[in-house]
């Protein structure tokens, strides 16, 4: 029996994907766990496995279009075996199947949304809308959570002719930016995420310098006491990462997570560390850090980093943050504004160790080691009292580093 190849769900908020690639052709032989595919939704870019070795019997769905989660992307099985009748492209919704019976009678409705209020819409479906001179705003959507796809929007132009045609003709009438367009892969899917991240957060930046002498000794006297470590326990970015983490347990309502209207407050805290890639910035979370020492911690990071240099992420691996740390140190960066990895309320910047003068009481000057950071949080969820009292945690955690080892 022929074994389908399903959409899957990359995210938390993720209600359908974007088939962006076969590498895999109809009639091609594959390997249980060979990539077949490779799919992007609004904040992912991820490679879709054989879920079973055999013949890539039938593709259901092209390049460029999009498709549910869980929904049937092909088949594979048995060369020659015909896939069963259950094997077509899912259907649409009811209503929309019945909407679509009528087209030819009725107009479709136009929505009826609040001023300011977000709508949902696919990329594709978007793009669709610009071709077809069509104001995405008018379509109603069928898709999970009332998105728009782009079979709504060629519904809803096929029962427009006049205005559609109307818009085509109109030179001067604006139409909206399709986001990453001409981008490919995960550059598009990293413009998608932030141009999303800024048209729907209220996103303001904090910044401190905070005094690192402490820690500087802190840190000699462990490596001395305890000999060469090599997990990167006491690496500056382990030693930042769990300053955050205790941050983030003294203050839940920044370990949340905010979409389509909803704030949930998470337990555990699953902290981000961006990694630069040629192609693009990926976001790789370790799960339950609150209870990771700084060992552990310092190993996890340096092994999801590795696998994110590799392109061995799963997609568990890049799903469920709480919390997102961004490091420009090496790059000789200051400050920066970080923006919001949603559906992430915060973000910290790192910028690179400083070497300041000082003038202590009898009036001699010396040096002292500071560190750059910038806190960016959505607004809408937290106020900047608020904010700034949890940069301060992290700074003093930083700054009583004995902290980090209880």
């Amino acid at each position: 029996m022929a074994t389908a190849i399903t959409m899957p769900k990359l995210g938390l908020t993720m209600t359908e994907g974007t088939i962006e690639e076969w590498t895999k052709h109809e009639g091609d032989k594959v390997e249980q766990g060979e990539v077949v595919a490779r799919i992007s939704s609004e904040k992912l870019t991820s490679d879709v496995e054989a879920p079973a070795s055999g013949t890539l019997l039938k593709i259901l769905v092209q390049e460029g279009e999009d498709l549910p989660i869980k929904q049937d992307m092909g088949f594979i099985g048995e060369e020659g075996e015909e896939v069963a009748t259950g094997g077509a492209p899912a259907a649409p919704s009811a209503p929309a199947k019945e909407e679509t019976t009528v087209a030819a009678a009725t107009a479709p409705e136009t929505p009826a949304r609040k001023e300011g209020e977000r709508v949902f819409v696919t990329p594709l479906a978007r793009k669709v809308a610009q071709e077809k001179g069509v104001d995405y705003t008018l379509v109603t959507g069928t898709g999970g959570n009332g998105r728009i796809t782009r079979r709504d929007v060629e519904h809803y132009a096929a029962n427009k002719p006049a205005e559609a045609a109307a818009a085509t003709a109109a030179p001067s009438a604006p139409t909206s930016p399709q986001w990453g367009a001409g981008l490919k892969g995960m550059r598009k899917a990293v413009a998608t995420n932030m141009m999303q991240s800024l048209q729907t957060t209220a996103q303001v930046t904090l910044q401190r310098k905070v005094d690192l002498e402490a820690l500087m000794t802190f840190r000699s006297d462990i490596k001395a006491k305890a000999g060469e470590l090599e997990d990167g326990q006491l690496s500056i970015n382990t030693l930042i990462t769990r300053a955050a983490i205790l941050a983030l347990q003294d203050t839940p309502q920044m370990n949340s997570n905010y979409a389509d209207g909803k704030l949930t407050h998470v337990d555990s805290v699953n902290i981000g560390e961006a990694v630069g890639l040629a192609e693009g910035l990926i976001v790789p979370i370790i799960k339950d850090a609150q209870n990771m020492n700084l060992t552990v911690l310092g190993r996890e990071l340096k092994h999801v980093a590795d696998l994110a240099r590799e392109g061995g992420l799963t997609p568990d691996q890049m799903t469920g943050g709480t919390f997102t740390i961004t490091n420009l140190g090496k790059e000789g960066i200051e400050y920066f504004t970080p923006i919001i990895n949603p559906p992430e309320i915060g973000i910290l910047g790192v910028g690179t160790m400083l070497k300041e003068l000082t003038l202590n009481e009898n009036g001699q000057i010396g040096t002292k080691a500071t560190l750059p950071l910038s806190l960016t949080f959505d607004h809408q969820i937290i106020d900047g009292q608020q904010a700034a009292q949890f940069l301060g945690k992290i700074a003093d955690n930083l700054q009583d580093p004995y902290k980090l080892i209880l």
